[in-house]
């Protein structure tokens, strides 16, 4: 099999763990893609040989890897994004952050994971993503995130966010800011923000609102078939838009269009996985003496 691995250049890439893992891929006799500034920062502190090669951008494994795997947390999982983008490349996620939703392999599974993965004992599972159709050079090439799109204020006042969906009228948000997430990324930001958990594959979106200024103001879930645009105005003549783990700056005249993107992103789901086990063990549920 062919293998890309991306990750970032931390101390957590430097265990025994990620020797393991690549042990395991060498045992496996699988072809090896490392991007390349990953690739410096640990052949220096970690016995790496095989058969390898480096890559530096998305035109480097179209049509060249059968997986990718991101080492990290979720946060590197979402930069995954960037590298595999249309091109149908599945995508693993080793655990070597924190909580880990997308990364949801531990440490302790890679031996097990990747004999699951070279035995194609697996599933792959569609996640939707959202887009930004106007303007639609904001983010360049990478105009769609995996979690949310989020308008936040830029400095201690509040902003408002007049949301329309398909060109009605929808509410004039006066609040900190607005997630606009996935079912994906409702178990990221949303939720910390007291959205729902969505299951993936339920086609539609959730509208967050951050520290709104009128309480009654709750979540709410609308079908992902429509078309969502945003406009902000406030004291200041900027605002923050962030699209998973990129931001931008832009001025207030912006009017902003959302909606679902013409492809999904492809996750392994390895034997024994599923959204319902995964979020009992990162949300701990069941384990309340009292249930």
């Amino acid at each position: 099999m062919k293998v890309a691995i991306y990750g970032r250049s931390t101390s957590d890439n430097l265990s025994e763990h990620i020797q393991l893992l690549f042990h395991k891929l060498n045992e496996c006799r699988a072809d090896i893609l490392i991007y390349e500034p990953f690739y410096t920062f640990i052949r220096e502190k970690l016995h790496i040989s095989g058969n390898i090669r480096t890559f530096n951008s998305h035109a480097d494994l179209c049509g060249k890897v059968d997986y990718m795997l991101s080492v990290g947390g979720d946060g590197t999982f979402l930069e995954t994004i960037s590298f595999v983008r249309n091109s149908g490349i599945p995508i693993l996620g080793i655990n070597t952050g924190r909580l880990g939703f997308l990364a949801n392999v531990a440490k302790t599974e890679i031996h097990s994971a990747i004999e699951l993965l070279a035995a194609k004992k697996f599933t792959i599972e569609n996640r939707a993503m959202l887009s930004v159709t106007k303007p639609e050079n904001l983010f360049g090439e990478v105009n769609y995130g995996l979690n949310e799109l989020t308008i936040m204020k830029q400095d201690s006042t509040m902003v408002t966010i007049h949301t329309y969906i398909n060109g009605d009228y929808l509410n004039s948000y006066f609040a900190d800011g607005l997630i606009v997430a996935t079912p994906t990324g409702s178990t990221a930001y949303s939720l910390s923000c007291g959205g729902p958990l969505v299951m993936p594959g339920s086609e539609n979106f959730v509208l967050t609102p951050i520290a709104p200024h009128n309480l009654n103001v709750r979540p709410l879930v609308i079908s992902d078939n429509n078309v969502i645009t945003l406009k902000v105005e406030g004291r200041s003549p900027n605002y923050l838009v962030s699209l998973d783990s990129r931001s931008e700056t832009i001025d207030s005249s912006i009017e902003l269009t959302l909606k679902k993107t013409g492809f999904y992103i492809h996750l392994i789901k390895l034997e024994n996985q599923n959204f319902f086990s995964t979020i009992r063990n990162k949300l701990l549920w069941g384990l309340d003496k009292r249930n």
